[in-house]
């Protein structure tokens, strides 16, 4: 009980002084990932036993957690899970809270093992082309969220648990992740965006090597090809993710939105067309409350307090 108090009083330490994060850091680091959400968390349900929803509050409002917990199929996503992880994403993308998502797994050693192959077995070829619809689009309604995704790897992400990560705008693994694409090995293809979001992130020709070969490569190797963001050591992803998670929260909510439309939008165009879009996407940000609250601050050497107007 002693630590546990202890630990409580580290994290109210963090509302009231950022600066004190890395001591707050250390002393969770050595808790169970339980005791770090004592904050003030709200668990909401979703259709699905295996998908948890968790709201951060206090100093941390705006950041929104989506936990995957099936660890009797290491989160292999059968079509249970897969209903749940749809309308948890619907859900955070009418929530207007919502200001930054990592998806992490409660699961030791494992984000994702991908499909449920025990599931696929028993369907037929109409079914399985349903599910990988369905799955992929679920994926696209990941990556078209306005807000940043946080992707939070320990362990395996192989699959269609890679492709939710690839979905997602950050990947943040640890050193014990495993990151593949093994399907060719079943004589299919990645079919829920992995033949074109990896590409898109790490080159044409390394990902063909990945998908032709379905090599699993691990942490380090993931962030030297840019499929990673960070690589740290093992267990502590999920405080890397967190503290990222932190420093986008305190900035201009619809600045961040437009940052992501016009980043993810321009690439796919040519360049002057590419620049109208930021130009669009700058000039929606004149008139809000939010820019001039930055000038204020600015001004008078606070930190600013943006609400999203």
């Amino acid at each position: 009980m002693a630590a546990l108090a202890a630990l409580t009083r580290s994290l109210g330490q963090h509302c009231v002084k950022r600066s004190k994060f890395s001591i707050v850091s250390q002393n969770i680091a050595s808790h169970n990932y339980r005791f770090q959400t004592l904050r003030t968390l709200i668990l909401e349900p979703s259709l699905s036993q295996s998908v948890k929803l968790h709201r951060l509050s206090d100093c941390d409002s705006g950041i929104v957690e989506v936990n995957l917990d099936r660890p009797e199929a290491k989160n292999a996503i059968g079509n249970d899970m897969l209903r749940g992880l749809r309308r948890v994403f619907e859900d955070i993308g009418q929530d207007s809270s919502a200001r930054v998502v990592m998806i992490s797994s409660s699961v030791p050693k494992v984000f994702c093992a991908g499909a449920d192959l025990k599931e696929r077995k028993k369907m037929t070829a109409t079914e399985v082309h349903s599910y990988v619809n369905y799955l992929r689009s679920t994926f696209s309604l990941i990556e078209e969220l306005q807000i940043p995704t946080i992707a939070v790897i320990e362990g395996a992400a192989l699959g269609g648990g890679l492709e939710m990560a690839l979905s997602c705008d950050l990947r943040i693994c640890g050193e014990n992740a495993l990151l593949g694409l093994p399907e060719t090995g079943l004589a299919i293809i990645p079919g829920a965006g992995g033949t074109q979001r990896l590409p898109r992130l790490v080159g044409k020709s390394i990902a063909k090597e990945l998908i032709f070969t379905g090599r699993k490569i691990g942490g380090r190797d993931a962030m030297s090809i840019g499929l990673a963001n960070y690589c740290v050591p093992c267990g502590e992803a999920h405080l890397k993710a967190l503290e990222i998670a932190r420093e986008i929260n305190q900035k201009g909510p619809i600045a961040i939105r437009m940052a992501k439309r016009a980043i993810n939008e321009g690439i796919e165009r040519d360049m002057v067309s590419a620049l109208d879009l930021e130009e669009e996407c700058y000039e929606r940000l004149l008139d809000t409350k939010d820019r001039l609250e930055g000038l204020a601050a600015f001004a008078e050497k606070r930190k600013p307090r943006y609400n999203g107007e």
